[in-house]
């Protein structure tokens, strides 16, 4: 087994070599574009990764992992468009540094290019990586819209959110791991656990993502701190913290989320106070530790030897003893 860092620069090389810019050069430059703007690249890393774990060469896994982090960056690509994003990680997102055209097209172009990265394997192995990856893509674009109809809802329940950034963010990680195992061609029990282990390691990470945008460190977390208060984004914070809040409070919490001030930094401030007296920040972090144990449960059930399984849980602990 190799360490994550050497996982991702053997991902990185094969990712440089397999990625060129052709012609029509305005449809293939962004997508050369997008992919090097670089990233943790942890979902490729978690295919290479559990093929090794189940006793496969990580080479042979190279092509799936591929096919995630392209359809990760294109999902990124048209999410930025939504958004009307001007950067991502630090730099010109792509229908700014081009156009909106050329940005779904591109698009378009790299959901493409990732299904024909599983025409290198066998049919049995091609046909179940398929049914997985388009499985995991409609869920995608269900918790996507999920995540814009919540921007108009004002009956979002804790449960809904859940849902949301389970098919959002977390059958993606499930996916990755589980499109290791299918080519390492392992048991279907453990195929069906691996993805757990990843669908519930995702939550946790997701419900930690937005813990860390209120109260993470400015200096390390990489994004603005307070951006989701800044956005009126209903996230498992202020949906906990209207939950658990006297009526007062939660009437105050909801006026905040109405107003968009030129400077936010006294909202921020007044949210994070409300999630701190309310208790929701620290339900948010039993939360945060209900999924990662429940993660780890799923790990320990299965069928490989223990040593097999220690670097998907220092992975697993890596993700979640973060202030990025």
């Amino acid at each position: 087994m190799k360490s994550i860092s050497e996982y991702r620069e053997a991902f990185t090389a094969y990712l440089d070599l397999k990625v060129k810019t052709k012609e029509p050069e305005n449809l293939y430059e962004p997508m050369e574009y997008i992919l090097g703007l670089g990233g943790k690249r942890l979902r490729p890393v978690l295919v290479l990764m559990t093929s090794e774990i189940f006793d496969t060469d990580y080479k042979k896994a190279l092509d799936a992992a591929l096919a995630i982090e392209i359809f990760h960056n294109f999902s990124l690509v048209h999410d930025d468009i939504m958004d009307d994003a001007p950067l991502r990680r630090g730099n010109e997102t792509v229908h700014e540094r081009w156009d909106i055209n050329t940005g779904i097209l591109s698009g378009d172009a790299m959901l493409i290019n990732a299904y024909q990265l599983f025409e290198s394997y066998h049919a049995t192995t091609f046909k179940e990586l398929a049914q997985l990856f388009t499985k995991t893509a409609i869920q995608v674009c269900e918790g996507q819209q999920y995540d814009i109809d919540f921007e108009t809802r004002d009956d979002v329940s804790i449960p809904d959110y859940i849902r949301m950034i389970e098919y959002k963010t977390a059958v993606l990680v499930g996916a990755s791991l589980q499109m290791g195992a299918i080519v390492a061609n392992t048991s279907a029990s453990c195929k069906k656990a691996v993805y757990e282990f990843g669908r519930l390691l995702g939550i946790a990470f997701q419900l930690q993502d937005d813990y860390l945008d209120a109260f993470g460190n400015p200096e390390t977390f990489g994004k603005q701190v307070g951006g989701d208060i800044i956005e009126n984004k209903k996230t498992f914070l202020y949906l906990k913290s209207l939950e658990t809040s006297e009526k007062n409070e939660a009437a105050q919490l909801e006026h905040l989320y109405t107003i968009s001030p030129a400077d936010n930094s006294g909202k921020i401030e007044a949210v994070k106070t409300l999630f701190e007296s309310s208790g929701a920040a620290e339900l948010t972090r039993m939360e945060i530790q209900k999924y990662t144990e429940k993660a780890f449960e799923v790990l320990e059930k299965i069928d490989i030897d223990e040593a097999r399984k220690l670097p998907l849980k220092h992975f697993g602990e890596l993700l979640m003893n973060r202030d990025v």
